[in-house]
């Protein structure tokens, strides 16, 4: 269905939400970089519950191999100044989603390497920074599903 990219996540809870969360709706997670923990961490693996056995999870050491590996791809990157709206954009099956880090988004040094892309942002009120990692997640990846008629 869609691939969920996060780069270098930090908190073992927001990506054991997001194993659910890609278990629950057909998507493959990809987990790019060096991790803040260990995959047998206990909280990744209680936010997890019982869905890491369901879900797809691949490991890649940069966002080059991820892409390489996923194979042709629209790449969406989610960032708190994208240009525009993530409702406004037109997914399809097969598009990528990229995440940066919980604590620094994602760094100039990957974002100069990406090939031409659209840059999102999820709407909040004009005063806040941000939204958590898995919850950000789960409003992308229920829209493009949403907008697939959820098959």
């Amino acid at each position: 269905m869609f691939n969920v990219l996060l780069y270098e996540p930090e908190i073992p809870p927001n990506t054991g939400n997001s194993i659910r969360l890609c278990a629950n709706t057909g998507c493959h997670l990809h987990l790019i970089g060096h991790l803040g923990f260990n995959l047998e961490e206990p909280q990744l693996k209680r936010a997890g519950l019982d869905y890491h056995d369901l879900a797809r999870v691949s490991l890649h050491e940069d966002v080059a191999a991820c892409l390489a590996a996923i194979g042709p791809t629209r790449l969406f990157v989610i960032e708190t100044d994208g240009a525009k709206g993530h409702h406004e954009a037109r997914f399809q099956p097969g598009d990528s989603f990229l995440f940066g880090r919980e604590t620094s988004g994602l760094p100039e040094s990957v974002t100069a390497t990406l090939p031409p892309h659209e840059r999102l942002r999820i709407p909040m009120r004009p005063s806040n920074r941000s939204l958590n990692l898995s919850n950000a997640v789960a409003v992308v990846v229920y829209e493009a599903w949403r907008q697939n008629g959820f098959g």
